[in-house]
């Protein structure tokens, strides 16, 4: 499915997406049953985060003491940076404090800083969050946040949509765990999916269907049907094709696909492109087989096969091998000659009654021996 809500984020640079508090806890809760210290001790960073809007921070000061953290620290883009411009007025929260700075305010990020019970009423939580503007703006790319990369052991955040490739890059570059959520479609950037082959960078846990909700600005215009708004005036748009990228190690990604043999997914699929067949298509630029569907992965078949990218989302690295992606290992030269021309980017191509068919992207796997 298009993703036309990010893609059109990406066009205007509107990156105010924001991420609900429950899919925050719902992910970050699936690392801890697979490991309940992963967060102990540790520095954790929110480089693209505003606690007066965003689920990030509340969430993990409000279970600062519960993680077992050691710092958080969480910084915000200045408003007169942004380049999709909102309506801009301070909030009381910043305007009650002694510190404040109107100027400061809209040119100057903020960094969020938790450590110690402040309040002095037992807890370490989102009442003893301290803050103070940044020397510049809070770009991530920037020195000043480079440095708080480097103190920190785990990033988490929600990236700006229209950055991603450069945001990913900045990550790689830092060597330190995180979390991040971002366009499942994003696995095909040259940038990503090397990392992915090369099992660096996975899928997070909680996410399987691609479909989540995110919070908006009340200035944010769309005629898209998956606009809903609440009660209060708050507007959440509908978002499909989105997933966690993560490099934090959790129980999912080690369970291995069920699968079944040729005949029995030609007999029992429930899908018609699959059921009743006798055989799985070639592909013409490429010597692999096509399974246009994960469920469809026969188990009786140890040579290469072409599977949808949304089989990231069930790759369990001790049952398959990525091979390649279909964007860098299709024959286009096979396809100029039966065509007389190309029609588009590389693509992996099967031929139906005479008539060569351009498929979506496709990833190239193959089973381990040991399987």
């Amino acid at each position: 499915m298009a993703n036309t809500n990010l893609a059109n984020a990406k066009s205007a640079k509107n990156d105010e997406f924001y991420t609900q508090y429950q899919d925050i806890q719902k992910e970050i809760n699936a690392y801890l049953d697979y490991d309940p210290n992963v967060f102990r001790g540790k520095t954790v960073l929110l480089p693209c985060d505003d606690p007066e809007w965003s689920n990030f921070t509340k969430f993990f000061a409000q279970n600062f003491e519960l993680l077992g953290l050691k710092k958080l620290i969480s910084t915000s883009y200045a408003p007169g940076s942004k380049k999709y411009k909102i309506p801009y007025q301070p909030t009381l929260f910043e305007t009650s404090q002694p510190y404040f700075d109107n100027d400061k305010s809209k040119t100057h990020g903020k960094i969020f800083v938790l450590t110690d019970d402040v309040t002095g009423d037992g807890r370490i939580n989102l009442e003893d969050l301290q803050w103070q503007y940044l020397e510049g703006d809070g770009d991530f790319r920037s020195k000043e946040i480079r440095i708080l990369r480097d103190e920190a052991d785990i990033i988490v955040t929600n990236p700006p949509f229209s950055l991603f490739r450069e945001f990913m890059a900045w990550l790689i570059e830092s060597n330190k765990q995180f979390i991040i959520i971002g366009n499942k479609n994003a696995i095909a950037y040259k940038e990503v999916f090397p990392l992915i082959m090369n099992n660096i960078i996975w899928f997070g846990p909680s996410i399987t269907g691609g479909d989540r909700e995110f919070m908006v600005p009340r200035s944010y215009i769309t005629h898209s049907s998956s606009l809903r708004i609440d009660e209060e005036g708050n507007k959440y748009l509908r978002v499909p094709g989105v997933h966690w990228f993560t490099n934090v190690d959790h129980g999912r990604r080690h369970e291995p696909l069920k699968l079944m043999t040729m005949a029995e997914n030609f007999k029992h699929s429930k899908h018609k492109e699959v059921r009743g067949r006798k055989e799985y298509e070639h592909y013409v630029n490429y010597d692999a087989i096509e399974i246009p569907f994960t469920d469809a992965i026969p188990k009786d078949y140890d040579g290469v096969m072409g599977v949808p990218i949304s089989f990231i989302d069930k790759y369990c690295p001790e049952q398959f091998e990525i091979i390649g992606i279909g964007l860098e290992l299709a024959n286009m030269e096979i396809i100029k000659k039966k065509l007389g021309k190309l029609n588009g980017g590389p693509r992996l191509y099967v031929e139906r009654e005479g008539e060569l068919i351009r498929l979506y992207e496709r990833i190239l796997i193959r089973k381990k021996q040991s399987q």
